[in-house]
């Protein structure tokens, strides 16, 4: 009878070493989310930019190897107002013909305990980058990743709002960043 339990033992530990990694790294914008607020005269505000680009890698069990690389098109803004749209992509604000895009790549990931990470890197906007650090939930849904999160900039460090926008009066100065990133797996690379 022990030897039964060895083998069948033996047996789950090999079935266990031998599963292969998942790795998150098949990014779906469609399903994925990047919105902003802030306010405007004291009024809540809120929009999202619709087109991103972005190269994810996200094995739970390796995150020394975790990596992110997210491109925002600027000129896909969405205020809810077709005038605000054309004037935030102008010069004073994001300056689109020039700084066509706004990019986040990652420097690293910790474990929180539990699905909570903290990711930390560089966000790049209007020719100005900045260290950032968000707290990011992840959950596993068998091949699906959902990773969400949210943190706040302040627009003035990327010379968001210039000349008569500098005043934080009428467009106050924090914008928060929520962001739902729907990330399939595939067999890790070993």
């Amino acid at each position: 009878m022990n030897g039964l339990r060895c083998l069948l033992f033996s047996g789950l530990l090999c079935a266990a070493t031998s599963v292969a990694a998942v790795e998150f790294n098949q990014v779906r914008p469609s399903e994925s989310r990047l919105d902003f607020a802030y306010e405007q005269m004291s009024v809540p505000m809120d929009g999202q930019f619709s087109k991103f680009k972005a190269q994810l890698a996200f094995d739970p069990a390796r995150l020394a190897k975790a990596s992110a690389r997210i491109e925002v098109d600027v000129a896909s803004i969405d205020t809810g107002s077709t005038e605000a749209d054309a004037e935030v992509v102008g010069k004073a604000w994001f300056d689109a013909k020039r700084f066509p895009m706004v990019s986040f790549v990652s420097s690293g990931i910790r474990a929180l305990g539990g699905n909570r990470y903290e990711v930390s890197g560089k966000l790049s906007i209007k020719g100005k980058s900045r260290d950032v650090v968000t707290p990011v939930t992840f959950q596993s849904l068998g091949s699906k990743g959902i990773f969400e999160g949210a943190f706040a900039i302040r627009r003035l460090d990327f010379a968001i709002g210039e000349g008569i926008w500098a005043d934080v009066s009428a467009v106050a100065d924090e914008v928060k960043i929520k962001f739902r990133i729907v990330v399939y797996a595939a067999p890790a690379k070993k």
